[in-house]
């Protein structure tokens, strides 16, 4: 994510849209994320095998 996106200001100006974006904050600050199990292979590749990996 691009950290450009975090830092922008938000500007709510409707009560009702107030109301609902603040008991989406609360809902969301009792839940935790869930562990990724990873059942696949990763590996990094980059310059030329990325473009042979995309080559036509």
């Amino acid at each position: 994510m691009a950290t450009k996106s975090i830092l922008k200001d938000v500007v709510i100006r409707s009560k009702p849209l107030a109301v609902n974006f603040i008991n989406a904050l609360e809902n969301a600050k009792g839940k935790a994320s869930k562990d990724v199990k990873i059942n696949r292979k990763v590996s990094d590749i980059k310059g030329d095998a990325l473009r042979e990996m995309f080559k036509k």
